[in-house]
């Protein structure tokens, strides 16, 4: 759930800092108090557009930061996916804002705008006053009922996407190998030449790299035998004035000392280890040497084997082990060339197989969706009767698709009749915006077990109800809020006597400069914000005790 939000330096906001509680978070406040501009900050935390002109006047940056407790194993294992994890259970969000620019972290790390938005789509879904729209796109309509079903048609999608990909494999390598006869044999020919090709080198695993090496000495070889021979002739025996001869000199010269004397006997010693170590030195010198010694006809045929090597290269792949497999791939090309009409027939029934599964699997789904439908209509019938759509009519009708896709074959959409008498039309042809408002609300209750995402924001999802209705919302609102955290904005005194917590959005000025400020109303304080909300500016005593009324009845429901 979302813990904890810190705004700094955007439009009214110099500074907040704001604590969230579990259950139902109400916000209210006079009208442009900034509740929007609370509600902006945080959809710029998500990712949302920015623009310099968001930045409180006279400021250089603005920050944004919300802080989310994560416990649900299931989005811990997405952000994983990620490469995100919780710092002892947090996840924090900020972004910093700049003119012009802004940077976007997560738990103190660097991160891409995109990143972000997967991120906070996992913690935070937000169901502004637009949101009801994407109801009029039926597109829309079979993804919340899959969310519904998810137990129940979860796997089946899975198959379906499944069968779907391996169909169109199927169907994409029958069409790509659609060949008339002149295209047959002109491929045919072509890699009979190639395998032969490849064939006649005799290529082996790893050549092309020995080759290189082989070919890089070969060039090196001279400058290194002189510098070889030189060094040989400093440190061997078979040279005068050499190291090996000064060293077995002093050895002589040493001998009276270690006989004489203990230290001397040391140094003597020490000297004849050091020239065994010269005689092992230029053994292995001697022996490095003869590893440079080749012929002009060494040398022609590496350079020659070489460009065979790099020649083939520069056509089948960039290694021997490429080429080699590039050769098995036309081996396997000219089976099918050569016996064409097999191969054609092995692929059709291929096709006609990988069609018949993927029938079978989306028929499968789309029983599975339309049994769960059933359930799914009535369960938001009975919600929004209880939001004063007292003569409504609901359905979901499923139409077959013309064309496979790998969501199935279904294409379903709601319908919907709000008055006695009207025939049931779709649903954007039906509803008003007040009234989608309130069936996308009864959507969010019923999905409310069904959804993992913890924390839901509504921002006057209230507006143009009243009276009995804004009492069916507001419980409505708790009930989303037994299972998940919900913070709403709203200005109806029902809604926000159901708060679990409730705050105040105010603005004061101050020395000709706007603040706009957030607090956390105690009991009492909250009964005088609901009296606001049901009288207005002038609040008599009937009112206040409304407010008191309003607020201990919510408490009797919970």
């Amino acid at each position: 759930m979302l813990e904890n939000l810190h705004v700094k330096n955007l439009a009214l906001i110099d500074e907040i800092e704001v604590e969230f509680q579990p259950g139902l978070n109400i916000l209210t406040g006079e009208t442009g108090a900034g509740k929007s501009i609370l509600l902006g900050s945080v959809n710029l935390a998500l990712g949302g557009r920015y623009t310099a002109d968001m930045l409180r006047t006279g400021a250089k940056f603005g920050l944004v930061e919300l802080t989310f407790s994560v416990e649900n194993e299931n989005i811990c294992r997405q952000l994983a996916d990620l490469d995100i994890y919780p710092e002892e259970g947090r996840i924090v969000l900020s972004r910093k804002l700049m003119e012009g620019r802004s940077t976007s972290k997560i738990n103190g790390e660097t991160v891409s705008m995109g990143t972000l938005k997967d991120v906070a789509s996992m913690l935070i879904d937000i169901h502004g006053q637009h949101e009801h729209q994407s109801l009029l796109h039926k597109k829309n309509h079979l993804a919340f009922l899959d969310l519904y079903a998810r137990e129940t048609v979860g796997k089946l999608k899975k198959e379906t996407a499944a069968a779907y990909r391996e169909y169109t494999d199927c169907k994409k390598k029958l069409e790509e190998s659609s060949l008339d006869e002149r295209e047959r044999q002109k491929e045919l020919s072509l890699a009979e030449f190639e395998v032969q090709e490849i064939e006649d080198a005799h290529l082996l695993e790893n050549e092309d790299e020995e080759l290189e090496y082989l070919y890089r000495r070969m060039l090196d070889g001279k400058k290194i035998t002189e510098g070889i021979s030189e060094a040989y002739q400093y440190t061997s025996e078979d040279a005068s004035g050499n190291a090996s001869e000064y060293l077995s000199r002093a050895i002589r010269a040493l001998q009276s000392a270690a006989d004489c004397d203990e230290e001397g006997a040391e140094l003597y010693s020490q000297l004849i280890e050091i020239d065994s170590l010269l005689n092992d030195f230029n053994r292995e010198l001697s022996d490095y040497a003869k590893t440079f010694e080749f012929s002009e006809e060494e040398f022609y045929e590496t350079e020659s084997r070489l460009n065979e090597v790099n020649h083939l290269k520069s056509k089948y792949g960039n290694s021997v082990s490429e080429i080699l497999s590039y050769c098995e791939e036309k081996k396997q090309r000219l089976k099918e060339l050569e016996d064409y009409e097999s191969y054609m027939l092995e692929l059709q029934q291929k096709l006609n197989h990988a069609e018949k599964t993927y029938r079978e699997t989306a028929s499968k789904l789309s029983k599975k969706r339309q049994k769960a439908a059933a359930n799914f209509v009535e369960e938001i019938q009975s919600g929004l009767s209880d939001l004063n759509f007292s003569d409504v009519q609901f359905e979901m009708r499923f139409t077959p698709l013309e064309t496979f896709t790998a969501g199935g074959i279904d294409e379903a959409e709601f319908y919907l009749s709000a008055n006695v008498g009207e025939a049931l039309r779709p649903m954007g042809l039906a509803a008003s915006g007040g009234e989608l408002s309130r069936i996308m609300l009864v959507i969010k209750s019923v999905l409310a077990d069904r959804e993992d995402t913890p924390t839901l924001i509504f921002d006057e999802i209230d507006t143009g109800i009243s009276g009995i209705t804004a009492g069916k919302v507001a419980e409505k609102m708790r009930v989303i809020a037994t299972t998940r955290q919900v913070l709403c904005i709203t200005h109806l005194a029902q809604i926000a006597a159901m708060a679990d917590a409730h705050y105040l959005i105010e603005k004061s000025s101050e020395q000709n400069i706007t603040h706009t400020r957030i607090e956390e109303l105690k009991k009492e304080q909250s009964v005088q914000e609901l009296a606001r909300l049901l009288g207005g500016a002038k609040i008599t005593d009937s009112i206040l005790k409304s407010a008191h009324e309003m607020k201990d009845l919510a408490a009797l429901e919970r």
